[in-house]
Formats: structure tokens, sequence, C-alpha cells
């Protein structure tokens, strides 16, 4: 690699880390990035997520008090994330990308809808009984959410911040700000589990992966800040018009 394309990637990474952190959606800015510099797509793909994955570290480290206040449930969604992620790991380099590219801008806007109505639908799980009783109660659908947007996020990723938040809103009884650090860490444990099954079976490039991980890294770390700067409401409609900016890019692409 050339030192422009060093300062490429690493920029790429860098942003894509900082909008994992506020909302989700950065890899709609990285994985265009590996594609520019010449690498195959699922290269591409592959690599991306391996050099993502320490941006959401990044974010944790971030969101520590927090997440603190949130280790039970963490502990109860791990299990989920990692076999949801290793089934995803799986898929991806067994099936080719394109069919289900064509499908993502479409799971990313019906995120956006979950998000915009987000409050009507928790008063609604909660009067189902969906919803969490309080915080020490994990209900039995976030776990198969969190199962099927982990296999979904090892696949491709992009949009898994924005998914997980509008889940975590409407089953969760919490402030924004502490679904985010949960989404997070939920991302970083997904990433995890994709990124050993890559390492072992899938064509990653090395060199671009370890540039862009300190650019992510330092992102992720930042964009906490960004994220706590917004509050409640202004971070959600971020997410919502970030997340509407990603389905239109994908649908033009």
């Amino acid at each position: 690699m050339d030192m422009l394309e060093v300062a490429g990637l690493a920029a790429a990474a860098f942003a894509a880390g900082a909008i994992n952190a506020v909302a989700g959606g950065g890899s709609l800015i990285s994985f265009p990035a590996l594609l520019a510099a010449g690498y195959p797509s699922k290269a591409a793909n592959v690599t991306n997520s391996v050099a993502l994955w320490p941006g959401y570290a990044g974010g944790s480290l971030g969101y520590r008090d927090e997440l603190g206040r949130q280790r039970r449930r963490v502990a109860l969604l791990t299990l989920p994330s990692i076999l949801g992620a290793l089934a995803g790991s799986a898929i991806l380099l067994s099936t080719p990308e394109s069919a289900f590219d064509r499908i993502v801008p479409f799971l990313i806007l019906f995120a956006c809808g979950l998000m915009a109505f987000q409050d009507g639908l928790g008063r609604f799980a909660a009067r189902h009984q969906l919803r969490a009783r309080d915080e020490a109660h994990v209900p039995l659908f976030l776990h198969g959410g969190i199962f099927l947007l982990a296999i979904y996020g090892a696949y491709f990723g992009a949009g898994l911040g924005i998914l997980t938040l509008a889940v975590l809103g409407i089953l969760l009884p919490d402030e924004i700000q502490h679904s985010n650090a949960l989404k997070g860490m939920l991302s970083l444990l997904i990433n995890a589990a994709a990124v050993v099954y890559f390492a072992f079976f899938g064509p990653v490039e090395w060199a671009a992966a370890g540039v862009m991980a300190v650019g992510a890294l330092a992102g992720g770390y930042l964009g906490v800040g960004v994220a706590r700067r917004l509050g409640r409401r202004w971070l959600r409609v971020s997410v919502i018009a970030y997340g509407l900016v990603v389905a239109a890019v994908l649908l033009v692409r």
C-alpha cells in the first residue's frame, strides 16, 4: 500500500468507528473505501469486519459507566450474539452477496421506522408483556432478536447499530444512552465472533485491516462524546436521518 491508500483507509475507519459509536452504519464509509482501494467485494467485506472491531472496543470503553450497570444483560445476551455471528459468518463465506445486498436498504428503512415509532411500539410491548419488566429482566423476544441481528451483523453489518438500537429501545425500559452503550457492547461481541471465524476461514487482507483498526479504535472512543452531547431526542433524530442516507446510498448502488 502507498501512503495515500494508508491515509485514506485510516481516515475512513476513523469516521466509521465514530459513526458506529453514535448510531451505526459506519461500514457504509469503510467498506466502499476498501472497494475503492481495489480489494474484491467479499475480501473487502471480511476485512472491513476485522478492521472495525477495535472501534466497538473503543466505544465500549467510552461507555464503561453505563455498561457497568448492565453486566447481567450483557452476560445473558452473549450466547445469542456469538451463535448468531458464527451462523452469519458461515453464510457469508458460502453464498454470493448479490441477493442479500438487494434487501439491505429495506432492512435499514425498517429500522428507521422502528426508531421513529419507538415510543408507541414500546407501550404496545409493555401492554402485551413483551417488554422487560425492569432492568434485571431480559425478555425472550430480545434473545431471539439479538440472535437474528448477529446473523445479519456478521454477514454484512451496515446498519447493525441502527437495527439493534431500535430493538433495544422497544424491548427495554431504558434511556437512549444506556441502550446505545448496550448496542455497542453487543456489536463488539458479534464482531469478535465474526473476526475469529474470518481469521481462520475468510480472505482477510491483514495489512489493510491493521491500518484501519487504529483509525477505528480512535473514532469509536471519540464518537461516544458526540453521542453524549446529542442527548436522547437529537441522537434518535440523527440515527433516523443517517439511516435514511445509508438506505438511499445502498439503493442507488
